[in-house]
């Protein structure tokens, strides 16, 4: 998800997309525990989905 987009929406949906993304981040994290991830590369990207999710979530209350 880029940057353009995440600003486009209002604070309620960042919040659901915040939530949504960790836990798609948990249920990958666990099957990379038991060996079933096959694209380990997933999981940096959607550490860096919620890092800008937090970051235009901040930018926006102090707005």
């Amino acid at each position: 998800m880029k940057a353009k987009e995440i600003r486009e929406l209002s604070a309620a949906e960042i919040n659901v997309k915040l939530n949504e993304t960790r836990e798609k981040l948990l249920g990958l994290r666990l099957r990379k525990q038991t060996g079933q991830v096959e694209k380990t590369h997933e999981l940096r990207s959607l550490r860096k989905d919620i890092a800008r999710l937090e970051t235009i979530k901040t930018q926006k209350a102090a707005a």
